[in-house]
């Protein structure tokens, strides 16, 4: 059983940035693709951004694209999310989730964590 624990959500002005960062307990990360979804406030969860493997695949919702980067180091086992140019729109709960294929479906993904809220203040 892999258990994910995200960190680094919290409160960001508009044009801000934020890290977060999702580890695994009890088990090397390097086994699986992950990917990060999050859940605004009465919507549904959507993809936000996956990375393959050894990080040689990357994929981005068109929302965040060019304004968040996914990355991995394996040897520290963790996956990052860096959020740049924040907008009010991207205030959700950011989830972690690791599986054996990197798709934005939701289904595919054998684990998840508990979540970090980031909150984007105008």
């Amino acid at each position: 059983q892999v258990q994910l624990v995200e960190c680094g959500g919290g409160l960001a002005q508009a044009g801000g940035s934020l890290r977060l960062s999702c580890a695994p307990s009890g088990r090397t990360f390097s086994s699986y693709n992950v990917a990060w979804f999050r859940q605004a406030p009465g919507k549904e969860r959507e993809f936000v951004a996956g990375i393959s493997l050894h990080g040689i695949r990357t994929d981005y919702a068109d929302s965040v694209k060019g304004r968040f980067t996914i990355s991995r180091d394996n040897a520290r086992n963790t996956v990052f999310l860096q959020l740049n140019s924040l907008i009010p729109e991207d205030t959700a709960v950011y989830y972690c989730a690791a599986g054996n294929s990197i798709t934005r479906t939701q289904s595919s993904y054998n684990y998840w964590g508990q979540g970090t809220q980031v909150t984007v203040s105008s």
